[in-house]
């Protein structure tokens, strides 16, 4: 059969032909007024005046990764880093540049009412949605046809995380400075709305969200897909097709793929088909948003997602079948991917109970601003913690279905692992219809700014103030997502890892055990290295806010008529200040992902290397779960007591200390950790070879 040649390629391009058809879509709407058009222009020149800097600085260090990589594991590793870095850059670019595009026609269509708002920023946030998992997916097809064995790709998951390390964690840099630096000084001190002009630093604050929340998560959800995916098929390349002939038949023998005429594992194909599904899945799932009138935006947005599972465990039982026969074992794996699907919603859910203003975790929050600055802190602090006990539990359920599912089969550790990996595959699978609903988050955010800087009315900034707090939720339930989705995938890449140390070098004993020191030593350095990169983004956000807010009072201080509306204020400046701290503070983090595993390796061997990864696995998950939840959670406590029409009261003043402090959880550190967890593990493979051939010598 020649489908699993093409599917997912062709499942691709269908996606990404409809991303283009929704961002021309986008381009014909109304933009408003010349004002309107104005601040966009100012936000969009920013936003790519960060990318330029940060591309002036990334791309000749990855020229040199590339290099090295293609000396130190081979020519076609090294291919593959360049193609993920250059993917991962370009996600990050079409989610800025469509985002920017579909805000200032979000703000305009508010003037029609909630659902061409609502629509105007869902189809923006879509385009992002359906082209940046399509991207991930045709990229790793295309270079395994090329490169037929995992292990020689694999530099590709580096090239991926590492840009996006550097576009997530630098953008979260910028948009937290700025945001800092406005509210401190805006709100807090000069008492002045949110996304009021006179506010110098409010574009780059709305540059921010673009940068980080657009730029940001499209480069972090595209590494999560290939990293994930990646993780599946290292594991089904290790796992020998005629152990499995006894149970599932001739299907799981060695299979020749008919248009590049190469003998392959089926179980290294069959990722990409469940990839190519939830593509397809996602596209109908997209489809069902219109702007009819709407009065809660969740509820769209929530059918959305829930077509989207339907269909692809509908199209997960038809791939599975047409490729893999009808089987018991087939039917083990298609349960695997079920359960994947599943644990999106239950993930969802847990996110959204902690973090919706409309449950209980949210309003004892706002109701703790009553006895002051401290009680509010420990509130979120608390309840992000509380968090990830449920997340916690989810995991441990999805492993252990997962994993017995295939295990109970076979017999076979490497099988179980597999089934893990493909439960994690068939969430990622859904990245497109997450996406979709994730990017609508910030285009909401800024369509509000624009609103507010043009003074369109009460009436326009009610409406992107409720798309706004639906894009709040769907930023968080999206980190969420994504940070499960690292901590599967790490599981499974942490197993392709031990595996590929024992292929590559059969003659070498590597003991994973507790009575090992190295493995020891490599737990504790692991598990120490999330705190240390979380340690050192919110002190980059800190060191660059406090630049911020002198650089808001000089002005405030120093032009005379800002507050008046009198003067125009140096916007331009505040963007400068934001992008150059944010690519300073971003080096020491991003060395040390790098560095520690092939320190560690070189050092102590691959037993001390998977103490790295699993110790940064098990700290960093529900650190980065903690840390997004407990920021999502002060945000929306500072939005329901606005909603209850109690601005300028001292409660509003505390709540909105604890949206600040949450700011850097949420948007900088949380987010950057799935992706410190996921280059820790791709470094892993990559350099497993050297890391032998020392200790060889």
């Amino acid at each position: 059969m020649a489908f699993e040649d093409m599917l997912p390629i062709g499942a691709s391009i269908a996606s990404m032909a409809v991303a283009a058809g929704l961002a021309g879509w986008v381009g014909r709407q109304h933009s408003g007024t010349e004002k309107m058009m104005s601040i966009s222009s100012a936000v969009r020149t920013g936003a790519m005046a960060f990318l330029r800097r940060e591309f002036k600085i990334v791309i000749p260090v990855a020229v040199a990764l590339a290099v090295i990589i293609g000396f130190a594991s081979g020519f076609s590793n090294g291919a593959a880093f360049a193609v993920g870095a250059a993917l991962s850059g370009l996600a990050g670019l079409i989610a800025l540049r469509i985002t920017v595009k579909a805000a200032v026609r979000a703000a305009q269509a508010t003037s029609k009412g909630l659902g061409p708002a609502f629509a105007a920023a869902f189809r923006g946030g879509a385009t992002v949605g359906l082209s940046v998992p399509a991207m991930a997916l045709i990229a790793i097809t295309v270079l395994f046809f090329v490169f037929p064995d995992p292990l020689t790709i694999a530099g590709v998951g580096i090239g991926a995380s590492l840009i996006a390390l550097f576009i997530r964690a630098g953008g979260g840099i910028f948009t937290k400075a700025a945001d800092l630096g406005a509210d401190l000084v805006g709100k807090v001190e000069a008492g002045i709305p949110e996304d009021d002009p006179r506010n110098p630093a409010t574009i780059a604050d709305n540059v921010g969200d673009n940068v980080g929340d657009a730029a940001g998560m499209g480069s972090d959800v595209y590494e999560s897909y290939i990293v994930t995916i990646l993780a599946a098929m290292l594991l089904g390349a290790l796992i020998v097709p005629t152990s499995l002939q006894a149970i599932g038949g001739d299907r799981f023998a060695l299979t020749t793929l008919p248009i590049i005429g190469i003998e392959v594992n089926p179980l290294v194909i069959y990722p990409m088909l469940i990839g190519a599904s939830g593509l397809i899945a996602s596209i109908i799932g997209a489809m069902t948003i219109t702007s009819r009138k709407i009065s809660d935006p969740m509820k769209p947005l929530d059918i959305a997602f829930m077509v989207s599972a339907a269909i692809a465990i509908a199209l997960n039982f038809f791939f599975t079948t047409s490729f893999l026969g009808y089987n018991v074992l087939s039917y083990a794996l298609f349960a695997t991917t079920v359960v994947g699907v599943i644990l999106v919603p239950v993930i969802q859910r847990i996110t959204d109970y902690y973090t919706n203003y409309k449950y209980k975790p949210v309003k004892e929050i706002s109701d703790s601003t009553k006895w002051g600055y401290a009680s509010n802190t420990l509130a979120g602090i608390i309840m992000g913690m509380q968090s990830t006990g449920p997340f916690m539990l989810s995991i441990v359920v999805v492993l252990g279905i997962s994993y017995g599912i295939t295990f109970g089969i076979t017999q076979d550790p490497l099988v179980g692992i597999y089934g893990t990996a493909m439960a994690a595959m068939a969430m990622l699978s859904l990245a497109g219809i997450v996406l979709c609903i994730d990017a609508f988050g910030p285009i909401s955010d800024n369509a509000g700014g624009i609103v507010e800087m043009t003074g369109m009315g009460e009436e326009n900034r009610a409406i992107t103030d409720k798309i706004d707090a639906a894009g709040n939720t769907t930023k968080a339930i999206t980190k969420g997502f994504a940070i499960a989705s690292a901590g599967l995938a790490a599981l499974a890449m942490i197993q392709a890892f031990q595996h590929e140390a024992d292929k590559i070098f059969p003659a070498m004993t590597f003991e994973y055990s507790l009575s090992d020191v190295g493995l020891v030593i490599g737990l504790l350095i692991g598990g120490l290295i999330p705190f240390f990169v979380t340690s050192q983004l919110i002190a980059g956000v800190s060191r660059s806010a406090s630049k911020m807010v002198d650089e808001v009072r000089r002005q405030f201080k120093e032009i005379p008529g800002i507050l008046d509306g009198k003067a125009t204020p140096d916007y331009a400046k505040c963007v400068d200040i934001a992008t150059g701290a944010s690519l300073r503070e971003l080096w020491k983090p991003a060395l040390v992902t790098v560095a520690a595993p092939i320190i560690t390796g070189i050092l102590l061997g691959p037993t001390a290397v998977a103490g790295v990864l699993m110790g940064a696995v098990v700290s960093g998950l529900f650190l980065a779960y903690h840390l997004a939840n407990s920021g999502g959670a002060w945000d929306n406590a500072k939005k329901y007591i606005e909603m209850q029409g109690k601005k300028k009261t001292e409660a509003h003043a505390v709540a909105v200390v604890g949206d600040l402090i949450g700011d850097p959880y949420k948007d900088t550190a949380g987010p950057a950790l799935n992706t410190v967890i996921k280059l820790l593990n791709t470094v892993a493979i990559v350099f497993v070879p050297v890391f032998i051939a020392i200790l060889a010598l």
